[in-house]
């Protein structure tokens, strides 16, 4: 058993510094990455939290960003100028397309799948019971024009 326990342990070790030398001998040229807990998050509008992966939302140009909606957040009646596309990575995230606001009446849209949101065309969206998190790819500036019927 004794010898069985060091064996595993050498494979760990192995597997350990296997990983560290490919990680360490990539071109940052060539490849740049962040890991899970080095990307940066900041708190959004309401409930939710963004991690810009790429570019800037506020600039012209394109940008690539996550969104992390907390349980219960959802956005009221809006619209942007540019189409977004959007695939859930993680939970559910809530839809709702016109400019009365009615939380009931959103459709779920679970991990995986892929949405887009045309420019100029009003929405709303959010989370439920569950964190749903979101990566979004569009043409900046991603302005937020609200939208809803009073």
């Amino acid at each position: 058993m004794h010898s069985l326990t060091r064996l595993f342990l050498g494979v760990a070790a192995s597997a350990t510094m296997f990983t560290s030398a490919i990680a360490a001998d990539l071109n940052p040229a060539a490849v740049a990455f962040t890991l899970p807990d080095k990307i940066e998050w900041k708190q959004g509008s309401g409930r939710n939290q963004q991690a810009i992966l790429a570019g800037d939302p506020s600039k012209p140009g394109l940008y690539v960003v996550m969104v992390k909606w907390l349980p219960g957040g959802m956005s009221r009646p809006h619209f942007h100028p540019n189409d977004r596309f959007i695939t859930v990575l993680k939970g559910t995230w809530w839809v709702g397309t016109g400019t009365k606001f009615d939380p009931d009446s959103t459709v779920p849209m679970p991990a995986g799948t892929f949405v887009t949101h045309f420019g100029k065309q009003v929405h709303y969206d959010g989370a439920k019971d569950e964190e749903a998190v979101l990566l979004i790819t569009g043409e900046g500036p991603a302005t937020s024009t609200p939208a809803e019927q009073k």
